[in-house]
């Protein structure tokens, strides 16, 4: 832990889906004052992210879910994505295999990691591990849409790469590690 932090207090405000706490603490600042804050901190664990690319045809599956924190901003709910989900004990790397399956219906052929990252960082802990995989034809092994019993009504889409790419341009791909996987994609194809 960091010396220049101490943690006074923490208060569990919330515990449903995650847990939301608020913490009261003190920071060194770099001129040497210390200042008391408190901040709230909304944990719901690390999670995985892939983006599923065609090689041969340069195309990339996508998917399109409900999200309700857009809605409630204003924004159209459903959103086009990569397919993520929370790490729930596994490592990163089976975690993106299995949502890859559960949400878009293909079973990667190869898979690598590219780097974790805090989406975040001013509220919520939540790690992502990002990953891209290939896939072909052969590699679809069910319909995907997620897992009904968990509410999940996901929906799959195949697009080439520059397509997507432009979508980022439009508006239709407003989701951030969408946005960081296709642009990191871009920029390795470039090389």
């Amino acid at each position: 832990m960091d010396e220049a932090i101490n943690i006074i207090s923490v208060e569990t405000l919330s515990q449903n889906w995650g847990i939301l706490r608020k913490y009261t603490f003190e920071i060194n600042h770099l001129d040497g004052s210390r200042q008391r804050h408190e901040r709230e901190v909304y944990d719901r664990g690390n999670a995985a992210v892939v983006l599923l690319h065609d090689p041969r045809r340069d195309t990339i599956i996508l998917t399109r879910q409900f999200r309700l924190p857009v809605h409630v901003s204003g924004d159209k709910g459903f959103l086009i994505e990569t397919c993520a989900g929370l790490l729930d004990g596994d490592d990163p790397e089976t975690c993106a295999r299995k949502e890859a399956e559960e949400e878009t219906g293909y079973r990667v052929t190869s898979i690598r990691h590219l780097f974790d990252a805090y989406m975040s960082p001013g509220s919520v802990t939540e790690k992502l591990s990002f990953f891209i995989a290939s896939y072909d034809a052969a590699s679809r092994i069910s319909a995907g849409g997620g897992l009904a019993h968990e509410g999940e009504d996901i929906g799959v889409l195949e697009f080439p790469f520059a397509t997507a790419l432009a979508m980022i341009a439009s508006g239709e791909i407003v989701d951030a590690k969408t946005i960081i996987l296709l642009q990191y994609a871009a920029l390795e194809a470039a090389r």
